[in-house]
Order: structure tokens, then C-alpha cells, then sequence
């Protein structure tokens, strides 16, 4: 089969590594893969060549989308990833005669379909693929909802992850594990909070860093020292810079340490003691996967397709939205507790180990893919109940 993914961008992101893993499952599997790109500097550009893509192109919004065009005409499944390359190539399949072979990916609650304008004209767009491939449940509720995505439409493939990396980077030595935390200023004892996100409105680091300062505040004497790490940056806007006047004016200095963006997080998962995220919204949080198959604990927000992934009391914490008080309680709750910490920690690895197999994820999505180019019948496993939505 000859497969053709059109994503928004080549930049880190939880959508962009999620491909890199369909496209290796594909190409392993004796597919043929190429990837197009509309903006970016398609940092990942190497790693999708070296999981199997034999072509990559960008393909520049303007006079340059007719790059695009050739690719089309040449694939046998389309399948666009992400709004605007959703939108854009749903209409280009279309006037060039590709639209029985289109599939559009949801990795995202969009938040902007809820505006009416976007969801009326998503409403024409969305429905001109064959198939609409959600990452969760909530995600397919949602873009029936607010996309107005027709139901039948709708297939829900959930995120799986090689897990390989990051049972392997658990296994980092204690000695290594004090030397990397030492690189940050974390001493041993210290209770590290990872964060890796995008510095997007999003994300509301804003909340995470107010919940930090109040846990600090609120730490009883002779209590571990609360350390955070944030990993991430903000290609296309000023997150981190104001994330960084966000921690300057709450006075957190070393308690809160800038990242950046990094190429080795398995292993700072490694070293760390808690995954948090604070979440406005989150498709499904392919990052939560990665830090339970690290046998991290996750304290992240109930919101979206969280609870879908986290346990609450089994695998993590959950807390409302937008609310310092109960992340910080919860940051002291679980830096007080280290044998709990523990235990949420393996039953997260159980659970991805069980329910978000890489190679389910990729077999389940060419499952999809042969409903349109065989009329095979769909797998029970990818049918989705929206009546809720």
C-alpha cells in the first residue's frame, strides 16, 4: 500500500512523534510512506526518515501547496493529521479525484470548532474524508459534536507506544540517575515534578508554576525539597518566555529549572519522580503513556481524555483545571509519599503495557485503511459509541 500522512508540522509535538511511530509500524510492515509538511523547520525531519519514510516534502502554504497535489495522485490511502492540514487536504483530495481514499486523524479536542464559523465550514471539510480516525473517545464525541463529523464516520484508534526506551531508561542506575538530576541542581533527595509540553496556552504552565510556589510555601519542615523541570519549547510563539517572567515574578528560582527542548526525556523520566501536566485540554496525552511505561506516577487535570489513560488512586492524581490549590495539595500529598509514588507507578506500566501497544495502535489504523481500499469490515475494537456527545 502506498501510504501518504499530511500533518501541519515536522516540529516536536505529541501528534508529529505519534506518526513517527505509525510510520515505522508501516513501512516495517512493507508499506510504502510518505510524509508531507505545511510550516515548520521540520526538526524531525531525520527521525521520519529513519523510521521508514521514503519521501518527505514540504509543502509551503501559498503557490507551493501544488507540491501537494502530485502526492495526492500518487497514494493509495491519504491521511491528513492535525486542523489545518486536515482541512486543507481534505479539499485538494477532493478536487484531485482522492477523496475514496481519505482519512483525516484527530489528535486533539480543538478547542477552536467550538467557535461556530469554524464548526459550520468544518462541518462541510470534515465530512469529505471517508474516515475520521480519533485518538480517544472524548476526541470522537468531540468532533461529532463541534465538527460536526458524521458518526459513522467515526473510528477511534488509541496512541500505542514502544515502550522498549522507557522500561529500558527505568532501569538507569542510581549513580547515573544522581549525576543527571545533579546537571538540573536536584539533589538526590529531592522530589522532581517532570513537565514536558508545549509552552501553550494549553498546557497552563501559568497554573503549574502558581501550584509549585504554593507547595513550597506549604511544605512542612524537615519535608523533601519540591523540585520542577520543564521540558519543552514554543516554536511558534513567546511560552517559554513568559513562563519564565511567570517564575521570576513567583520568586521560584532553582526550585524551578527551564529545560528546554530536549532529545533524551526517557531518561529524565528516569530521573525524575513525578509526571505532571496541567492541562487545559489534552486529545489523550501521549507523554502521560511515555512516563507510565517509565513506571512514573502522573498528577495530571481531569479534563478531556485524561481519565481515559490515568487511573485516579491507580496509576495517579487527578485535580480540576485551572485550579492552583488542589495541584499544589496534590504535589505535597504525593512528595510526602514515596512508597505511593511507587505503587502508582507500576500499575501506570501495567496498564500501557495492557491497553496501548505500539503494534495495535498500527495494525488497527491499516485496519482502517482497508475498509476503504479492500471494503474490509471494521474491527469491532475501533467502533466508537458517540450518543453522549
Amino acid at each position: 500500500m502506498k501510504i501518504l500522512h499530511v500533518i501541519t508540522t515536522l516540529d516536536v509535538g505529541g501528534a508529529e512523534k505519534h506518526l513517527v511511530s505509525q510510520v515505522r509500524g508501516q513501512s516495517s510492515r512493507g508499506h510504502e510512506v510518505h510524509v508531507a509538511y505545511l510550516k515548520g523547520e521540520g526538526t524531525l525531519t531525520d527521525e521520519f526518515r529513519a523510521a521508514g519514510a521514503s519521501e518527505i516534502v514540504h509543502v509551503p502554504l501559498g503557490p507551493g501547496i501544488s507540491r501537494l497535489v502530485p502526492q495526492l495522485r500518487w497514494a493509495d490511502i491519504v491521511h491528513s493529521h492535525l486542523l489545518k492540514a486536515d482541512m486543507l487536504t481534505a479539499l485538494l483530495a477532493t478536487l484531485a479525484g482522492r477523496r475514496s481514499r481519505l482519512v483525516s486523524g484527530k489528535h486533539n479536542d480543538e478547542q477552536v470548532l467550538m467557535r461556530p464559523l469554524v464548526s459550520f465550514v468544518h462541518g462541510i471539510l470534515g465530512n469529505l474524508p471517508k474516515r475520521t480516525i480519533a485518538l480517544s473517545d472524548h476526541v470522537a464525541r468531540f468532533v461529532a459534536r463541534y465538527g460536526k463529523v458524521k458518526p459513522a464516520a467515526l473510528r477511534r484508534v488509541y496512541y500505542g507506544i514502544d515502550r522498549t526506551p522507557f522500561e529500558q531508561a527505568a532501569l538507569l542506575p542510581q549513580a547515573e540517575r544522581d549525576e543527571l538530576r545533579a546537571e538540573f541542581g536536584f539533589a538526590p533527595d529531592d522530589v522532581v515534578f517532570l513537565c514536558v509540553a508545549r509552552f501553550a496556552e494549553q498546557k497552563a504552565h501559568d497554573v503549574l508554576l502558581q501550584a509549585l510556589a504554593r507547595a513550597l510555601a506549604d511544605s512542612p519542615e524537615g519535608a523533601p525539597r519540591i523540585r520542577l523541570l520543564l521540558v519543552g519549547g514554543d516554536p511558534f510563539g513567546d511560552g517559554v518566555q513568559k513562563a519564565e517572567r511567570w517564575a521570576k515574578d513567583l520568586s521560584l528560582g532553582d526550585a524551578c529549572v527551564f529545560a528546554g527542548i530536549r532529545h533524551d526525556v526517557p531518561r529524565l523520566m528516569a530521573a525524575s519522580d513525578v509526571f505532571t501536566m496541567s492541562s487545559l485540554w489534552e486529545g489523550l496525552g501521549l507523554v502521560f503513556l511515555e512516563a507510565m511505561a517509565t513506571r512514573l506516577p502522573v498528577l495530571a487535570t481531569r479534563v478531556s481524555a485524561v481519565p481515559e489513560v490515568v487511573i485516579e488512586g491507580e496509576t495517579g492524581r487527578m485535580v480540576p483545571p485551572a485550579l492552583v490549590e488542589p495541584l499544589a495539595e496534590a504535589m505535597l500529598a504525593l512528595a510526602a509519599d514515596p512508597e505511593g509514588r511507587a505503587s502508582l507507578g507500576e500499575a501506570g506500566h501495567a496498564r500501557v503495557v495492557e491497553h496501548f501497544g505500539l503494534d495495535r495502535m498500527v495494525d488497527q489504523t491499516l485496519g482502517v485503511y482497508r475498509e476503504l481500499t479492500e471494503n474490509a469490515a471494521t474491527d469491532p475494537d475501533v467502533r466508537v459509541d458517540v450518543s453522549g456527545a
